[in-house]
Order: C-alpha cells, then sequence, then structure tokens
C-alpha cells in the first residue's frame, strides 16, 4: 500500500492507497512541533481501529507546503513504516507537468499536485479554484502546465480576522444565508462572507478566463467546495480527493522509473 500525506498550513490528511482505491483516510491539525513518534502513535492506533497493518505500506508520498513538518513526515515513514518517502519538489521526483511561472520553485507543491491531477481526468485548460487556508485560483494550459494564479484569503482565515479585528462582531459559522440583506448583526456578516466569497468567484473566475482567451472547465476542490458549488454556476465540478489523487499518480509516475 502507499501512503500519502498532504501536510497543508491548517490540517495534514493521511491516506493509505492499494493502487487507486482508497483504503483510509485521516485528517489532524497541522502542529509543526509534532514529533514523529506523536504522528506515529496516533496513526497507528487509527490503522489498528481500520484492521490495516503498517507492514502492508510499502511507500510513501509527501507533499507539503508547511516546511518545518517535512523532518517529522519523513521520520514517521522511516521508522514506523521501514520505508524511504518520496516528497513532491525534491530533485529526482518528475511531475510530468512544468510551471510556467517567473518563480516555479515558489510554488506551493498542492497547487502542482492539484494540477497534475485536475489535467490527467478532465484535460484542459482549467482553473481550479481551492478552498483552504488560502483560497487559490490556479491555471493548467491545455498540455497540462501550470501557468499562474490568483491568491485570496481563505474564508476561515477571513471570518476569524473580521471577530478579532471588531470589537463588536462575533465569531460566526460559514453558511448560505436565507438571504443577502441580515436584519441582525449575525445575518449581515453571514451574508457578507457568504455572498461575498461567491462574487469572488465569480469576478476572478471570469477576468481569468478573458484574460486566458479560451473557454476553461472550474474544478473546485477543498472542505467548503460544495457550498460554495451551489451558488454559482462558475464552479462546474467539485473533486475532494484532489490532491490524494495528485499524490497517487505522481507515485506511480516515478515508481515506474
Amino acid at each position: 500500500m502507499l501512503l500519502a500525506i498532504d501536510s497543508g498550513n491548517t490540517n495534514i490528511v493521511f491516506a493509505l492507497y492499494e493502487g487507486d482505491k482508497q483504503c483510509g483516510e485521516w485528517r489532524r491539525a497541522n502542529d509543526y512541533r509534532r514529533t514523529a513518534d506523536e504522528y506515529g502513535v496516533w496513526l497507528l492506533q487509527l490503522m489498528a481501529l481500520a484492521k490495516l497493518h503498517p507492514a502492508d505500506v510499502d511507500a510513501a508520498i509527501i507533499a507539503t507546503v508547511v516546511p518545518d513538518t517535512l523532518f517529522s513526515l519523513k521520520g514517521l515513514c522511516r521508522n514506523y513504516f521501514q520505508v524511504d518517502p518520496m516528497t513532491v519538489g525534491e530533485p529526482g521526483v518528475a511531475l510530468g507537468i512544468s510551471a510556467l511561472v517567473d518563480s516555479p520553485e515558489s510554488v506551493g507543491a498542492d497547487r502542482l499536485v492539484n494540477a497534475v491531477a485536475a489535467h490527467e481526468k478532465n484535460g484542459g485548460p482549467l482553473i481550479i479554484v481551492d478552498f483552504g487556508t488560502a483560497t487559490t485560483f490556479d491555471v493548467i494550459n491545455r498540455d497540462g502546465d501550470y501557468v499562474g494564479g490568483a491568491i485570496a484569503p481563505g474564508i476561515n482565515l477571513s471570518v476569524e480576522a473580521l471577530h478579532r479585528a471588531a470589537a463588536m462582531l462575533p465569531r460566526v459559522s460559514v453558511e448560505r444565508p436565507s438571504s443577502v440583506i441580515g436584519k441582525r448583526t449575525e445575518s449581515a456578516m453571514h451574508s457578507g462572507i457568504y455572498w461575498g466569497y461567491v462574487g469572488l468567484i465569480e469576478g476572478l473566475v471570469k477576468r481569468i478566463r478573458e484574460e486566458f482567451g479560451e473557454e476553461m472547465r472550474v474544478i473546485a476542490t477543498g472542505g467548503l467546495a460544495p457550498l460554495f458549488e451551489a451558488a454559482t454556476k462558475s464552479i462546474g465540478t467539485v473533486d475532494g480527493d484532489l490532491t490524494l489523487r495528485g499524490l497517487v499518480s505522481i507515485h506511480a509516475r516515478n515508481a515506474e522509473v
């Protein structure tokens, strides 16, 4: 089995795959101070509950946008599964795509992994909208190459900033309000947050298409993607497993070499 690890700014996702079939998936908050042993004990307990065995793991791949977590995650793979993990972004790991931007090394590993998975399934050109700690818009050309994008503050980050900066504004959840015009502070905040982000999505997708000069399919991923897909025709498809599938694909590509 392959252990795929997606280390994001907020959460780390661990998943086991037998070929293209997912056998288990677990998520926990990201904390760069955690040790390999902390990850190992936690993950092995969850695997045992799912009747999955560490000895069956014979490969691992990591993508991280938090460099400080890499040492512990590699230690997890080596000490608890006896495998040397493949790491996206390190020399010798081929993605099968190019990053046609000014500083390719600065592009987040998750954005490139998403590009691999989305183009493999849908072709191109594409816009990938990822609702994470940041809300990212990534542009993939017809050949599958990454050609740039846009980064906006994530929804939960914006909600938290609003609450912290304004003494009279409460912390609210992200949900679709029953009306645009709020009658109370909370409902007004729900409206501004939700419909404001719908406007952000529609506006950026429209401008990207105009600048790119071609019709483009829009793929959304991330936990909040279904909530926003329901409110706009700008999103064509929601694909919740995009990053993990990309990791599986990249591992397969490099394992064959």
